[in-house]
């Protein structure tokens, strides 16, 4: 990953940041997706963050590579019956609008107050494609996020938690409460992207500057273990690593990681090798 020399000023710009690189993404001749809104959502922020970064060639693989795996993930998960995606800490994302859904499709997105008003203003203008909400609330705060889901899923069968981007950011703490509090009935699968420590440790480094004021946090050893304890099981996972060589997306320092293990079993000292991957979680309640 690009060591960067900007430093980002709250989590909420890496929303933006993200962005920008959508839209670079897009613009590429053999684009992986299309995002028509990623420039106007990625603003002047985004535009500072990336032109910061002393990038290689291939800077942003993580991001693009983890968007069409999760766009992948999502389609997969509405062939199987999802009535409900619920998009948590949903930054600048623009799913409602470029993915083909069913038009009656509920899809709830939720994030910090400011957040929420900026991409109403930035995309008022625009037409889901599936019918869209937005809620300000504090993700944070337990009782303001029971509360959040006890609205959001009333009538939902199979909803889907999309978390992307979200958990490293959090303390194990936090992620075991946010674990517990999607283990509800109503909610059938989990969508997040996991890095095991050796990656954590490797980018608060490499990025300090970047991210000095937001540093990533989440990174178990074995990250797939952490959450079965919690009481989820993977049934999807998807290496990045793997996935961006595929996709000619990786740089070629990195392609010794395209082939370490991605499953749930992974073989004596993986422990140490850098560990980053999508994954679609199920519950035994559900």
């Amino acid at each position: 990953m690009a060591e960067a020399a900007g430093p980002v000023s709250n989590v909420s710009d890496t929303a933006h940041w993200v962005a920008a690189y959508r839209a670079i993404e897009s613009a590429r001749t053999d684009a992986l997706f299309h995002d028509p809104l990623a420039e106007r959502l990625a603003g002047e922020i985004g535009k500072a963050i990336v032109a910061d970064e002393k990038q290689t060639a291939m800077a942003g693989w993580p991001l693009v590579t983890r968007t069409k795996v999760i766009d992948d993930l999502i389609a997969e998960t509405l062939t199987e019956g999802c009535d409900l995606v619920i998009n948590l800490a949903a930054g600048l994302d623009a799913r409602p609008y470029r993915l083909e859904l069913p038009a009656d499709l509920r899809w709830i997105e939720a994030d910090f107050p400011d957040l929420i008003a900026e991409k109403n203003r930035l995309l008022e203008d625009q037409t889901p494609r599936c019918v869209l909400t937005r809620a300000a609330v504090d993700l944070a705060d337990p009782a303001a996020r029971g509360q959040f889901l006890d609205g959001a899923l009333a009538g939902a069968k199979k909803a889907l938690v999309l978390t992307e981007g979200l958990v490293y950011y959090l303390s194990e703490d936090e992620v075991s409460g946010l674990a517990a509090a999607l283990a509800r009935p109503e909610i059938a699968w989990w969508i997040l992207d996991v890095n095991n420590k050796p990656v954590v440790d490797r980018f608060n480094r490499v990025n300090k500057n970047l991210l000095e004021n937001s540093p990533w946090k989440f990174g178990p050893l074995e990250p797939l273990r952490f959450f079965a304890d919690a009481g989820w099981t993977a049934d999807e996972v998807v290496g990045l690593f793997r996935m961006a060589a595929r996709f000619r997306r990786l740089p070629p320092l990195l392609w010794s990681l395209a082939f370490a293990p991605v499953g749930p079993r992974m073989p004596l000292g993986a422990k140490r090798i850098p560990w980053y991957a999508a994954v679609r979680l199920t519950h035994a309640r559900a």
